[in-house]
């Protein structure tokens, strides 16, 4: 059995905290959780058994000897911190998203992993959907040949001013530190990069404050290109209404199509880079077939990522993404707002050095809303601090 403990019982916080009561985890109890505000501290002791510890501070718990392993779901300029020093403290840690907010923050994380011998995972849950898995599953195989073209819209994240207004931290370069791409699209840049690789080179335009009152982007368009010619683009939004969850990416021997719940497979019985030497017509095409694809009924989420966390703990079973694997798709993030900051295109592996030099010049302009209960690391070697 892992004795789990939360850090940080916010909206996320509290739902892991719910699904490890409803034993809904194999193997795994909840016997601790912390947080930094009071009124979240008595909100557990009135609503969770007598036997979870409730602590004032993620340290206190770390030392506590009551967990075996964490859930990290503090606001993320905070996670390499308090993932470092439960690492350090010989606890396991499953990590919410993003991993931080730069690669530069985060690399002391998976660092810290390596020298202590704790596992350290990442709560990319929706890794755990049968369509995702099914379009992996299909473009890994090679049957649909390299891919040529990528194209994800994903403007379904409507938020209103409210939303924004809910919180001090909320859509700040000091609280949250960065806006669309660093709050609601960490996993479709992450399962861009696990279907599809890394892209080499971004050039994007983010707008920030386009259609709400925030300091922090609300609109992307980012253009993508990968090392073997192929091409993409990015859309994400929190204006639009209504918005659109469309994924497809086109390959030689065919298309994958991801939307409204289904995967859609077009597929060619020849290449397309031979057919459009060795056709006869100028207007020639092959005939293609049409397979749908739902999800199975596969799609377990955050119970799925961290009941393979507990396993893994116990016997070795895999993960569904180890905590290193969260620097992908941050690079990728990071990318495009350097993109979009600076007007130039970026290559990948992007200068983290150039990217926190604008993060923090952002950072210190910051106009807070009230004050901000965050801590951020500012260096490579996980030292600076502003609390």
């Amino acid at each position: 059995m892992v004795r789990m403990g939360v850090i940080g019982i916010g909206n996320m916080g509290t739902e892991h905290c719910r699904m490890l009561l409803a034993g809904r985890i194999p193997d795994a109890v909840l016997t601790a959780v912390a947080d930094l505000r009071p009124d979240r501290r008595a909100w557990a002791e009135t609503h969770f058994p007598s036997d979870v510890s409730v602590f004032d501070s993620a340290e206190a718990l770390m030392t506590s000897g009551r967990c075996d392993a964490v859930i990290v779901a503090v606001p993320h300029p905070s996670h390499p911190r308090v993932t470092v020093a439960a690492l350090e403290s010989g606890l396991h840690v499953l990590c919410e998203k993003p991993i931080a907010v730069s690669t530069a923050e985060a690399k002391c994380m998976a660092e810290a992993a390596c020298r202590t011998g704790k596992t350290f995972a990442l709560m990319f849950n929706q890794r755990t959907n049968g369509l995702y898995k099914r379009m992996k599953q299909l473009l890994d195989s090679g049957e649909l040949g390299p891919i040529k073209r990528v194209s994800w819209i994903i403007t379904d994240w409507y938020r209103t001013q409210r939303y924004y207004d809910s919180g001090s931290w909320r859509a700040t370069w000091l609280g949250e530190g960065g806006g669309v791409l660093l709050n609601q699209c960490p996993h479709q840049l992450d399962l861009l990069q696990w279907l599809c690789g890394m892209p080499v080179r971004v050039q994007a335009r983010c707008h920030e404050g386009k259609w709400h009152d925030i300091e922090v982007e609300d609109d992307v368009t980012a253009c993508l290109e990968w090392a073997n010619g192929a091409t993409g683009t990015f859309v994400a939004s929190t204006g639009d209404l209504p918005g659109v969850n469309r994924l497809e990416i086109t390959c030689d021997r065919g298309r994958l199509l991801c939307e409204d719940g289904r995967v859609t497979l077009w597929k060619l019985p020849v290449s397309e880079r031979e057919y459009v030497r060795t056709a006869q017509s100028a207007y020639d095409k092959p005939p293609h077939t049409e397979t749908v694809f739902d999800d199975g009924g596969e799609n377990p989420q955050h119970a799925g990522v961290t009941a393979a966390f507990v396993q893994h703990i116990l016997h070795g079973a895999p993960l569904v993404a180890r905590g290193e694997e969260g620097l992908a798709s941050l690079m990728l993030s990071n990318a495009i707002h350097l993109s979009g900051w600076t007007g130039q295109a970026v290559t990948l592996p992007i200068d983290e050095a150039a990217f926190l030099q604008e993060l923090n010049a952002r950072r210190a302009a910051s106009r807070l809303k009230d004050s901000v209960d965050v801590t951020f690391l500012t260096d490579h070697s996980g030292t600076g601090r502003a609390e």
